[in-house]
């Protein structure tokens, strides 16, 4: 009972928190992208400028560029202290943690392209030429005016990195969908062997697999099998995915603690304020009601996935193709996914002509 009552007071403070955080996050994110935008040339703006309402700012995808076509300003198109201010205005939305992590997989592309010359197993797109694996190939893209008062927000994207930031009112950020992959999970060769950038995604989730006793587990096992990918994939708009496997309140206070740090290697990616503002939400839905659920099988090294659910979000994992070392995962927010929460508290307490 005191373990609740603390998670339920850390939920206030948290929120509190945010709210503070959250200026300083939102002015340093604006202050990064007018400077990054005040860098490039007018054609070089165009290609990164969208207006807010454009459709573009909610078409994603993490799947390479060859067979997903993408708007925006390559890194690959900057000089360099054009790519600086690109990555100052990475590192404005994500923790010191989520920016390496990008910036890893965003290298790690080098790797898998080295690996695939090496086994002649170079993937094509539909249209039969190979897919480039190219560090610089990530696009960066602004929607709207960056302001400390206003609304607007910014996206990167290419091959296995997808963020997305919108920014209401100058202060209220929300930072959906966020989606981190590697390919490969694990490297296996060469001079990067070992590597593991999304390790954490896996063994988090293992050790509290592992915690559960028989019939625990056979609550959150929900299939021997795997999904062959992320069942939400790119979906704009998702729903509560069913079973929900285990939750939280049929867990020992040991394994709620397992669940608590799963849940945290998602949150911790992004900044401090939204990183905070996250925790106090999934509080305020219900820590009891996150559930936990696991497919595939669970020996290390063999296809398998996983899910945390609760009222407000959604995080999927999954670690089925190339015999099971190449992950996707991803952050998922019901409502808030694009600001739509934020955006519609906005326009209800703000008169419009």
């Amino acid at each position: 009972m005191t373990r609740w009552w603390l998670a339920g007071a850390m939920a206030v403070a948290l929120a509190v928190g945010s709210l503070v955080a959250a200026e300083r996050s939102s002015s340093a994110m604006a202050s990064a992208a007018t400077k990054f935008l005040g860098s490039l040339t007018p054609e070089q703006r165009q290609q990164a400028s969208f207006a807010f309402n454009s459709d573009e700012r909610t078409h994603w995808h993490f799947i390479p560029t060859e067979t997903f076509p993408r708007k925006g300003l390559t890194i690959k198109e900057m000089n360099e202290s054009q790519r600086k201010l690109a990555h100052d205005l990475l590192k404005a939305g994500l923790s010191q943690r989520g920016y390496l992590t990008a910036s890893s997989i965003m290298d790690l592309e080098t790797v898998l392209g080295a690996l695939e010359t090496a086994q002649r197993t170079t993937e094509r797109s539909p249209r039969g030429a190979p897919l480039v694996r190219d560090s610089e190939k990530y696009f960066f893209s602004v929607f709207g005016t960056p302001s400390a008062r206003d609304t607007w927000g910014w996206r990167v994207e290419g091959h296995h990195v997808s963020l997305h930031f919108t920014v209401v009112n100058g202060t209220l950020t929300s930072a959906g969908p966020s989606f981190f992959g590697s390919n490969p999970a694990e490297v296996r060769e060469g001079p990067k062997k070992g590597l593991r950038i999304l390790g954490a995604e896996e063994d988090a989730a293992r050790a509290l697999l592992q915690s559960l006793d028989a019939g625990q587990q056979a609550k959150a096992i929900l299939d021997t099998k795997a999904p062959n990918d992320m069942l939400t994939m790119a979906n704009v708009d998702i729903k509560p995915l069913s079973p929900m496997g285990i939750t939280a309140d049929t867990l020992n206070a040991n394994q709620r603690e397992l669940l608590t740090k799963l849940i945290d290697v998602y949150i911790g990616y992004m900044a401090s304020d939204i990183a905070a503002d996250r925790t106090a939400k999934l509080k305020k839905a219900g820590v009891e009601k996150i559930g936990f659920a696991w497919a595939g099988e669970t020996e290390r090294g063999k296809k398998h996935y996983y899910r945390v659910q609760g009222p407000t979000f959604l995080i999927e994992y999954d670690n089925t193709q190339n015999d099971g070392n190449h992950i996707h995962s991803v952050w998922r927010d019901f409502d808030g996914d694009f600001g739509r929460d934020l955006l519609r508290e906005h326009v209800k307490s703000t008169p419009h002509p």
